[in-house]
């Protein structure tokens, strides 16, 4: 089957509610969409969502990615040459890793509508469906609780609570997240790298009686020793996420023994076959992944959730980064019953399905 066309547009979506997170806030996003046609007729679609500060990409450079790069190089070849396809993309898009996973999703796409399946039942269709966190961003105790029981009512079990800029703060908001929550719903705290190993420490000493599920990328990503002194302190499963960027990370620090668990952002890695090959080293080294997201379209958070449901080592999702977002042309692609994500059962990434999408 041979690319025949490449197409790419880019869109800017405003966020319902702005959020706020230790080394930012954000607004706003910008994705970029890749169509890839083929000659036998699939057409596959994929989706970058790049972020200066994690992947070092913004929507110019990925436009021009596939304009310089991409499209002279797809056309033609055999999109079932996936494997070749991304090694090769790999090398000379070495720091564009939202630009390379949009070009997987696509070829995934098309290889699963070509066999007539949901995407992540030709990836391995380990599960049906997977419950996701709900984030909820830096913000005043009354904002927290607020949010919180909003989406509580919602149905929503599994909170992500955003913090590193203020140790005293986020102690006292975690608590009272429990006390309104109850026993039943799961937290976890993703200080985006604002504490350091002593705040790290006292935040989980703190926190003891919240039962605190899963501590997120307490340290700086360019220091994974104190990641590992954090690690080695606290009872609670220490997570990384801007510390692993590549296939390379994720060996350097599972061999290091630096964290418990990895966070797996298709942005971030490059798309679903780095994914599967980090997730196997993870696997490996006796290390539970979740699938997380940036802020996306519900056609990357498709992907990621495919990815995600295909995989028995993938014990935890983070994927509500389509939520909050206004004129996703995907919108309506991923189903969400009481927060709990279930994929379309058309072939490929489930987009055929979508009355219009704009694009």
């Amino acid at each position: 089957m041979k690319i025949k066309e490449i197409a790419c547009v880019r869109r800017s979506m405003q966020l319902i509610e702005p959020y706020t997170i230790a080394y930012e806030t954000i607004d706003s996003c910008e994705n970029v969409f890749l169509k890839i046609s083929t000659d036998e007729g699939i057409t596959g679609m994929g989706c970058a969502a790049p972020d200066m500060a994690v992947t070092k990409e913004n929507a110019d450079t990925v436009v021009e990615s596939v304009n310089k790069t991409i499209e002279p190089y797809l056309k033609g070849k055999d999109a079932f040459q996936y494997a070749r396809i991304m090694d090769t993309l790999k090398l000379v898009l070495p720091e564009m890793p939202s630009s390379r996973a949009m070009v997987d999703s696509a070829l995934y796409d098309i290889m699963a509508q070509k066999a007539r399946v949901p995407l992540y039942k030709l990836l391995g269709g380990y599960r049906h469906s997977i419950p996701t966190s709900i984030t909820i961003g830096i913000g005043s105790l009354e904002e927290t609780l607020t949010t919180a029981g909003n989406f509580l009512r919602r149905g929503f079990r599994k909170f992500k609570i955003k913090g590193g800029l203020d140790v005293h703060s986020d102690i006292e908001r975690v608590v009272k997240l429990r006390e309104l929550l109850g026993k039943q719903a799961a937290i976890r705290f993703d200080a985006n790298q604002g504490y350091s190993v002593d705040e790290s420490v006292l935040f989980i000493n703190k926190t003891r009686s919240v039962n605190v599920e899963i501590l997120e990328q307490p340290t700086s990503r360019f220091q994974s020793d104190l990641l590992k002194q954090v690690t080695n302190k606290v009872e609670v499963p220490v997570m990384a996420d801007e510390s692993i960027l590549s296939l390379k990370d994720a060996f350097r620090l599972t061999k290091n023994n630096c964290m418990d668990m990895i966070n797996i952002k298709l942005m971030k890695t490059g798309g679903i076959l780095e994914a599967m090959h980090i997730n196997s080293v993870a696997k490996a080294a006796g290390k539970e992944t979740m699938v997380g997201c940036m802020d996306e379209s519900a056609l990357g958070i498709a992907a990621g959730m495919h990815f995600a449901l295909s995989r028995p080592n993938v014990r935890y999702a983070d994927l509500d980064g389509h939520l909050d977002l206004l004129d996703d042309p995907f919108q309506g692609l991923v189903t969400i019953k009481n927060g709990v994500l279930y994929p379309s059962e058309a072939a490929g990434l489930g987009w055929t399905k979508l009355k219009n999408i704009g694009l």
